[in-house]
């Protein structure tokens, strides 16, 4: 008599047609590997992107400090471009007033640098081309000193005639006694000017000359007290 054992066999068929996860779980399962790469993924874009902007806010603040330094040197060389400028525009004017200098001016300065001492103008004029110049000294050396330095200059012409020296005797208001003077006019001829050739030549000379007129007398009414 054969014997055949069902329920073994059903037990074992039962066993092989058990899955390990059902459709449920496998989607679960699916669904939460895709999620971990996701946070996985973004996690390190996440990293990626701090450090990315640690070193961008560390080069800000790199070229921020630059920015400050190169600031300071531009208002420094800003500055020295507006002193450079002022300086440019004063050179410029002291160039054209050396350049505008007219002749009774020079030669007022000649006069009053060949003052020595001991000795001061009272009167300067100027007629054509003479110089009549008067005032007073306390020696005769002084006045030969005056009239050797009035040569130096080519604006005057030699000989220099002392026209007129005669000794005068005022009194002192310190000591109250009498102190004699030598009273001199001297004569100088002037260099002749040559024209310019613009057409208002003559009215210019013209001019020239009544400013050396007008510029006389004061000119030796400043020397006097320069003198003093």
């Amino acid at each position: 008599m054969i014997r055949i054992n069902l329920l073994g066999v059903q037990r074992q068929k039962a066993r092989k047609a058990t899955p390990f996860l059902d459709a449920s779980q496998r989607t679960t399962f699916g669904c939460s590997l895709v999620v971990g790469v996701a946070l996985l993924g973004i996690s390190a874009w996440y990293w990626s992107l701090s450090r990315e902007a640690s070193r961008l806010d560390t080069e800000i603040a790199s070229a921020q400090k630059e920015m400050g330094r190169l600031q300071v040197v531009l208002d420094e060389i800003k500055r020295a471009e507006e002193r450079r400028a002022q300086m440019k525009e004063r050179v410029a004017i002291i160039e054209d007033l050396r350049k505008g200098q007219s002749v009774p001016v020079q030669l007022l300065d000649h006069v009053s640098r060949s003052v020595p001492d001991m000795l001061w103008l009272t009167s300067m004029d100027q007629k054509g081309d003479s110089l009549t110049i008067e005032g007073r000294a306390t020696t005769l050396i002084s006045l030969a000193d005056f009239v050797g330095n009035l040569g130096t200059n080519k604006l005057v012409t030699k000989p220099i005639d002392i026209v007129n020296s005669e000794v005068e005797s005022t009194k002192s208001a310190s000591s109250k006694s009498n102190v004699e003077l030598i009273k001199f006019s001297v004569r100088a001829p002037l260099t002749p000017l040559t024209p310019p050739a613009e057409p208002t030549a003559k009215g210019a000379r013209g001019g020239r000359a009544g400013g050396a007129g007008r510029s006389g007398g004061g000119g030796g009414a400043g020397a006097s007290k320069a003198a003093r």
